[in-house]
């Protein structure tokens, strides 16, 4: 069975859609931003990726909106416009269609308002979806609900892999029928003084000021990563249920891989990451020649990006074009792995690098495409994600054309 990609959203520091997230990425832009008073004068933490002039309501029903978290706003947007771009048509079988969707933090903005009312006027001042805004599965929970989509749905919370992962467990959700999933990752951990304290305790958040030092992966001076928020979700199919329909095929899923590198901030040594992407290309079908270009998980930090650069010599000892386009905009958490994904099918189809801000030049021995977008040759892409805790994943994605 092949598994496709024939629907894409995305919703980024970038703004929402696909357009603008190729746009920006392409150009290289920084878009960290200053996060704006929420009560958190006194933390570390100055600079964040924020999605611009989010207005939950110009895209979702009212009804929607007040029982849900921006995580789940994002989902909902990057969902609807995947939807759209595959042309399926999810009414016709509302049961052919599940949903997928991770989140690292949940609903933290609403569970911080919600027990903040609880504590301080009592149990009659909190609201009723309480109980679930904040849950991770909510989104996953929306995107089905206000589409009619009464397919096999879960949620994943393995942080920044999670859509990775996720279309590892998708595979098989195919293979036992189902004919279409929503797959992707989502999180807004930037809109409360909780979500930013919760975020503290991991100690690899970049302290900086400055938008253009912040976050420079690979560099002497690289010193955490920027959180960010966003998401990203794709339709998945089989390719035979893709073709039958004559939709456009985006990109190919061609090998997914995770492992347990051990416990720590990120996977100690990295050969968890080194065997998730081994055994990513293996099924995939795919040496170290068949890649094109390689996105970067790029944590931005010494130890963890020095583990990252030997992995990469072990996998592609002549060396692979390197990016890591979120040093632009942050990591997003679970939303990250997801934007990651979307940058490397955009890659694919444009047949353009693009490049990784904040750093002047190829570190580290890395072929690392810096300053400006490279042209090139693409007809696959090895995606990396690393998550707080230990968790590795790997994904290569094809263009149609090359399979």
């Amino acid at each position: 069975m092949t598994m496709v990609i024939t629907g894409l959203g995305t919703v980024s520091p970038a703004g929402t859609g696909t357009d603008a997230y190729w746009a920006a990425l392409v150009e290289g832009r920084t878009l960290l931003t200053p996060i704006p008073d929420v009560g958190a004068r006194g933390y570390p933490v100055r600079l964040g990726g924020r999605v611009p002039g989010f207005d939950p309501y110009e895209h979702i029903e009212g009804r929607y909106v007040v029982r849900t978290d921006a995580f789940s706003w994002f989902a909902m947007v990057a969902s609807d416009e995947a939807l759209r771009d595959s042309g399926v048509d999810v009414a016709a079988d509302p049961y052919a269609t599940g949903v997928l969707i991770c989140s690292g933090s949940g609903g933290n903005e609403f569970g911080q308002r919600e027990l903040a009312a609880l504590w301080g006027r009592g149990p009659e001042f909190v609201g009723p979806y309480q109980s679930i805004a904040w849950f991770y599965a909510a989104s996953t929970g929306q995107v089905s609900i206000s589409n009619g989509l009464k397919g096999m749905c879960g949620v994943l919370t393995t942080d920044e892999p999670g859509m990775l992962d996720a279309l590892g467990q998708s595979r098989q959700a195919l293979r036992r029928g189902t004919p279409a999933m929503l797959v992707g990752g989502s999180d807004a951990a930037l809109g409360s003084p909780f979500a930013l304290a919760t975020q503290l305790g991991s100690g690899v958040l970049s302290e900086g000021g400055d938008p253009g030092t912040a976050y420079a992966p690979f560099t002497e001076g690289a010193c955490g990563f920027v959180p960010a928020e966003g998401a990203a979700v794709a339709l998945v199919e089989d390719a035979a249920t893709a073709r039958a329909r004559r939709a456009r095929v985006r990109a190919v899923v061609a090998g997914h891989a995770s492992t347990f590198g051990g416990v720590g901030a990120f996977d100690p040594g990295g050969e968890g990451l080194l065997r998730a992407a081994e055994e990513a290309m293996r099924r995939a079908g795919v040496g170290p020649e068949g890649v094109d270009v390689v996105f970067a998980d790029a944590v931005g930090l010494p130890k963890a990006d020095a583990d990252e650069v030997a992995a990469l010599r072990r996998l592609f000892p002549d060396g692979v074009a390197v990016t890591a386009p979120k040093a632009g905009f942050g990591r997003a958490y679970a939303g990250a792995g997801a934007l990651d994904v979307a940058a490397a099918v955009l890659s694919l189809e444009h047949q353009v690098v693009p490049p990784t801000p904040h750093v002047p030049d190829a570190p580290l021995g890395l072929d690392l495409v810096t300053r400006v977008a490279r042209p090139a040759r693409l007809r696959s892409a090895l995606v990396l994600s690393r998550g707080v805790g230990g968790g590795n994943s790997a994904l290569v994605l094809q263009h149609p054309d090359h399979v």
